[in-house]
């Protein structure tokens, strides 16, 4: 039996996913863990922290040198956050399998909830979807960029630099920080960005024995939200330059959706809230797009 290398970024966020995904895996291995190598791959994400997130057209930041050593041969898969990904896998590569899906909710980190922050109070964000949607709501408070893993944005909030910060919930959840959390933020406040929470197993498609490996991991329910809130985001085009948000849960094959969408000049929004069956999800993804892409032409 061949022992499979996953390669992953470096930062303790990345490695835990990483880490849940060697045990889900080694639960399915003969030889358990002992089957494993994990590879600590930088990224150019990694290497420059100067660059700025919020309007960068670079969509594989944070995946280009992972992909090249999953296309060489030198990994085996390579572990996501599923948001991390270009919404289109790199040619000759797929996403094997999904773990089970976390909370998708962003939160609020900081000494007191969004409603009591007072005017001026700054907020840490590399996120226009995050910005635009609370400037709809608390248009007293400013937004300022921020960089850094989790543990880097914490301690600069800590410092005084900002007087809260927005986190992804599932996030914090996963490094123990969840003390941190002053305040879940409600998803029709702050929709959610397409595939949040979403850990991704992504490898070559022609490795057959991994696929068929991962294929007893997968999660239905998971596979099925997050591949149809980007196929709504490749509408779009696919990328983070416009503010745009999607969450989808479902269950018993039906589909709860919220989506927000807002032009480059931010001088249109639309909202999307949803319910639809499995069976009529080509049609209710169809009318989405033409809703969504009113605005995209405005």
């Amino acid at each position: 039996m061949r022992k499979f290398i996953i390669g992953t970024r470096g930062s303790k966020l990345a490695l835990r996913q990483t880490e849940m995904v060697a045990e889900a895996l080694a639960a399915v291995l003969p030889h358990g863990a002992d089957d494993i190598v994990i590879e600590i791959i930088k990224t150019r994400g990694d290497k420059f922290l100067e660059l700025s997130l919020t309007n960068q057209p670079d969509k594989g930041l944070f995946t280009r040198e992972i992909e090249a050593k999953l296309l060489d041969g030198s990994i085996d898969m390579a572990v996501h956050s599923l948001k991390d990904l270009p919404v289109e896998c790199v040619a000759g590569t797929t996403i094997g399998a999904y773990l089970p899906r976390a909370h998708t909710a962003d939160v609020l980190i900081g000494k007191c909830g969004l409603a009591e922050l007072p005017h001026g109070a700054v907020i840490g964000t590399s996120s226009k979807r995050r910005a635009y949607q609370l400037r709809l709501r608390y248009p007293h408070l400013q937004f300022k960029e921020i960089r850094g893993n989790v543990e880097t944005r914490i301690a600069k909030m800590d410092a005084g630099e900002y007087d809260a910060i927005i986190m992804a919930q599932a996030g914090m959840e996963r490094l123990d920080l969840g003390h941190r959390i002053r305040e879940i933020i409600a998803e029709d406040v702050v929709v959610p960005a397409p595939g949040q929470a979403a850990i991704a197993i992504h490898v070559r498609q022609d490795d057959t024995e991994l696929l068929n490996l991962l294929g007893s991991i997968d999660h239905t329910d998971t596979r099925r939200e997050v591949e149809l809130e980007r196929e709504l985001l490749h509408s779009l085009g696919g990328g983070c330059a416009m503010p745009f948000g999607c969450v989808c849960h479902r269950e018993n094959a039906t589909n709860h959706l919220l989506a927000f969408f807002a032009n480059e000049e931010g001088t249109q929004h639309t909202s999307i809230n949803t319910n639809f069956e499995d069976a009529d999800r080509e049609l209710a993804v169809q009318a989405m797009i033409s809703q969504l892409k009113m605005i995209a032409d405005k």
